[in-house]
């Protein structure tokens, strides 16, 4: 009998990762759709499950002791899925330390920049009053192109992210990389990123989890969304 995992999602970078990881790894899962342009990351049932008001989240009917477990935080829905089904998350220690340390540097680095990047790039500049910074834009997007490079230099010793082997670094590294156009970026100076875009794109797990309800991505441009969005 399985138990399939409930995924708290919405077509994003951020959510992206953790449908990418369930399709890579054959769990079942059932969808739940969290539309972040009207607000449901706000409503109380789903702050029990993430209290950050932030998708993805997850639960597992059959957590580590049979019960129930709730997860929130897309690096950690990584982890604890990997752990879970002893894949993508290499096969020694030294293995486990540099996936580790790759999908920190993503949570802490690639997703808040090239997040803040999206926002000063595309959103803030239609914004009502516009929002037109150009100290903003320079910065996130030169600091964008300084991961970028850092991640090259890594893929040019490495066939992936933390080695050898894929792993949930290149998971969720991939979404926001993806996107390199709409962060004002160039590949032609980054051959091995770009070697590396194309491989992760061709695998049939990524393809079907960034398909999931790919219908429903939108740009976030109307004055309610973005009251929503980007409350303070």
């Amino acid at each position: 009998m399985t138990h399939p995992i409930d995924l708290y999602f919405w077509p994003t970078p951020n959510g992206w990762k953790v449908s990418i990881a369930l399709e890579e790894m054959e769990l079942p899962y059932t969808t739940h759709l969290i539309n972040i342009g009207k607000g449901d990351q706000f409503e109380p049932n789903f702050l029990k499950i993430a209290p950050n008001n932030r998708m993805p989240a997850i639960v597992d009917p059959k957590g580590p002791d049979g019960a129930p477990i709730s997860v929130f935080e897309s690096g950690a829905i990584l982890m604890y899925l990997a752990r879970k089904t002893g894949q993508f998350y290499g096969k020694t220690e030294r293995d486990r330390i540099a996936v580790e340390e790759w999908l920190m540097w993503q949570m802490g680095g690639v997703g808040p920049m090239a997040g803040q990047a999206h926002h000063f790039l595309k959103y803030a500049p239609k914004m009502d009053p516009p929002q037109d910074l150009p100290y903003a834009k320079d910065r996130y997007r030169a600091e964008v192109a300084r991961l970028y490079g850092v991640l090259d230099r890594r893929l040019a010793e490495n066939e992936y992210v933390a080695g050898d082997f894929y792993s949930i670094a290149d998971m969720s590294v991939w979404g926001w990389a993806s996107l390199w156009e709409g962060q004002q970026q160039v590949l032609q100076d980054k051959p091995h990123f770009a070697r590396w875009l194309e491989v992760v794109s061709s695998r049939s797990g990524v393809q079907a989890g960034r398909a999931l309800h790919a219908d429903l991505r939108g740009d976030h441009r109307d004055k309610q969304s973005q009251g929503i969005l980007f409350r303070r």
